[in-house]
């Protein structure tokens, strides 16, 4: 019988995370530093959900629709709420999800505090770890 992994066992618990008010080119700034792909809002009070801002958003908006960088705040275009798993939930159950709904990052959580942030990337680091 296979014993499961569980999302906190490959998730990337390092997050950076961003104010809903910061401006994009502050969230940019931060992106480019910390070589990141996305960042994650956070909430706005206790029991609100958190957000996520990739650089696919940013870029989508910046170059294909010709916002303007100084004018822009992260509220303006991240995804809130975020989609979000369970740190104790199966891997395979989270890839699942994330296959089905088109995610390439979620919002790792427990009792609605950030745990951390599950990705395609681990996800194939983890499936690679297996072959031999």
């Amino acid at each position: 019988m296979r014993v499961p992994v569980l999302v906190e066992e490959i998730m990337k618990k390092n997050v950076t995370t961003v104010e809903p008010n910061a401006s994009l080119k502050e969230a940019l700034q931060v992106m480019k530093a910390k070589r990141l792909h996305c960042l994650i809002v956070n909430k706005t009070y206790e029991s609100d959900a958190y957000g996520i801002i990739t650089n696919t958003q940013i870029l989508k908006k910046i170059l294909a629709e010709d916002g303007d960088i100084e004018l822009l705040n992260v509220y303006d275009i991240y995804k809130k709420p975020a989609f979000a798993v369970s740190a104790k939930v199966d891997v395979k159950h989270a890839a699942r999800l994330m296959l089905s709904h088109g995610v390439k990052r979620v919002v790792v959580t427990d009792n609605n505090e950030l745990q951390g942030v599950l990705s395609t990337t681990d996800l194939t680091a983890y499936l690679l770890s297996l072959v031999d």
